[in-house]
């Protein structure tokens, strides 16, 4: 099940010749994160070779996702905690001292990026805004995660991902016509916000390295959940069409386009150009189907929906899940419904090496879902996520800090 591609390494970090081949390799963030989607975005960006400092109050137990239940490797070690955090590195910091502004001050004169998802009134209190951080680094590129945003009557609101899925109408797309709304299975909200953040840091790169100026990113929960919405968004803005919800998470204009019965079980089909359909109507035994006046397009088989699934579905019918699927493969695109064990067992994700194991000097090798980007023959980093404050020490000597100092710094708990 772990055995890896030729393009992810198996060791805990990349040698020193393969370093060069990361994609992010010299990239330093500073990461003011907790919880979810601002560690998913940042985490993205450690898999590929930046160096990811988790700035955590330690006095507060740190991000509190390490102390999110019911799993845990140990204390402040969570199941939740390592999903999103490896790779990086983490410094113990009371940002609220004068000492520990000190240290922060310095670490952003030698950094790229700073990042948060913190409260959207909250940076410009803590000065991890470009009006603040700026002075000290211009190139500095300030990035910020919030729920709604850093200006506005909701800038001091707390928000989360299955909230912003309430009111931007997720609920009202999703499961069955005559069942309560539904939210998506996943966070699907805290994750594309974390990835858009990575791409505002990105940006934000790009940009201060040619300009040599870093300036103010912004993306929130909200805003994403919202741009999701996409071309159901323009139906109802250019046409007024408000979309609901379909029988069997069926499309809402393509047929066939959703979930099907078979002998055994499910099968999802999605017929979305009229080719695969043409392919289908003969794979199944039905070709005269192809030309079927009722059936023959796209248009035909929605006005004829209840009619033409109810026919698809006694066919379908006849053979296993399994069956079809051989069936179909490479010709019908169509998939199984499988639980999450199913899919993490999936031969297909063996074969493709997406299951790692990332290593951890205490728990051994704990395995992961290795990162959805391929660099081409960069061998990605594989170290479990830091122990909190782990990485303090090397951190401050890095930054001129002596012995000395960085125990005076750790006695009055400025450091952990």
């Amino acid at each position: 099940m772990n055995a890896p591609t030729p393009d992810i390494a198996p060791a805990t970090a990349p040698a020193a010749g393969q370093a060069a081949l990361q994609p992010l390799a010299g990239l330093r963030i500073i990461a003011v994160e907790q919880y979810g989607a601002g560690p998913f975005g940042t985490q993205q960006l450690a898999d590929l070779g930046a160096e990811v400092i988790k700035v955590e109050n330690h006095k507060d137990g740190g991000d509190i996702g390490r102390h999110v239940g019911p799993y845990f490797f140990g204390p402040e070690d969570s199941h939740f905690y390592e999903a999103f955090n490896r790779n990086k590195k983490s410094l113990g910091l009371d940002l609220k001292s004068e000492q520990g502004r000190a240290v922060l001050e310095k670490l952003v004169a030698s950094a790229d990026v700073v990042f948060n998802n913190l409260r959207g009134d909250l940076p410009a209190k803590l000065g991890l805004d470009y009006a603040a951080l700026g002075k000290v680094n211009p190139r500095i590129v300030c990035a910020h995660l919030s729920a709604y945003g850093r200006t506005g009557s909701r800038a001091n609101w707390p928000g989360y991902d299955y909230l912003m899925q309430a009111e931007t109408g997720y609920l009202s797309v999703t499961g069955e016509p005559d069942s309560p709304p539904s939210r998506f299975g996943l966070s699907i909200i805290d994750f594309m916000t974390g990835t858009t953040a990575a791409m505002a840091i990105l940006a934000g790169v790009v940009a201060a390295r040619a300009q040599g100026v870093g300036r103010d990113y912004d993306v929130s929960l909200f805003d994403v959940a919202l741009a999701n919405l996409n071309y159901v968004a323009e139906w109802y803005l250019n046409g007024g069409v408000t979309v609901g919800r379909t029988p069997r998470s069926g499309h809402p204009s393509l047929t066939p386009s959703q979930l099907y019965t078979t002998s055994d079980g499910w099968i999802f089909i999605m017929c979305n150009k009229e080719k695969f359909w043409q392919v289908m109507a003969p794979l199944i035994g039905k070709p005269e189907w192809a030309t079927e006046p009722r059936y023959a397009t796209f248009k035909a088989r929605l006005d004829n929906r209840e009619a033409f699934n109810a026919d698809l579905d006694a066919v379908l019918a006849t053979r296993t899940t399994a069956e079809w699927m051989e069936i179909f493969a490479g010709k019908v695109p169509a998939a199984p419904v499988l639980d999450v064990g199913e899919a993490l067992e999936n031969p297909f994700v063996r074969e493709q090496g997406r299951i790692l194991d990332f290593v951890h000097p205490v728990h051994g090798a704990l395995p992961g879902v290795a990162s959805a980007v391929r660099a081409g023959g960069a061998k990605h980093p594989t170290c479990a996520a830091p122990a909190l404050g782990e990485d303090s020490t090397d951190i401050l000597a890095s930054l001129g800090y002596g012995a000395a100092e960085i125990e005076a710094l750790r006695e009055q708990a400025i450091i952990r």
